[in-house]
């Protein structure tokens, strides 16, 4: 699906709505090391510009982006838009 719809993950940066496939919290001891483990694949992507990660953006092309913004504000963002 190519609608053009994107999400603002904050700071300028956006992602494709479409290929989101979850929002998730980065408090969690699986999420830490799904980003770690991403991170040494080169797939991570750290859209927080230094602030502390507050969300973690998974998309279906395996990619795992990091954003200052809470999941709730991400997720409030993503509908409105649909």
């Amino acid at each position: 699906m190519k609608d053009g719809r994107t999400l603002s993950l904050g700071f300028g940066n956006h992602v494709m709505l479409s290929r989101v496939v979850a929002i998730v919290s980065p408090d969690t001891a699986p999420v830490r090391r799904m980003v770690q483990q991403s991170r040494e694949r080169g797939v991570l992507l750290d859209a927080s510009f230094g602030r502390r990660t507050r969300a973690v953006v998974l998309c279906d092309s395996g990619q795992v982006i990091l954003s200052a913004l809470l999941p709730d504000t991400l997720a409030s963002r993503a509908e409105a838009i649909e």
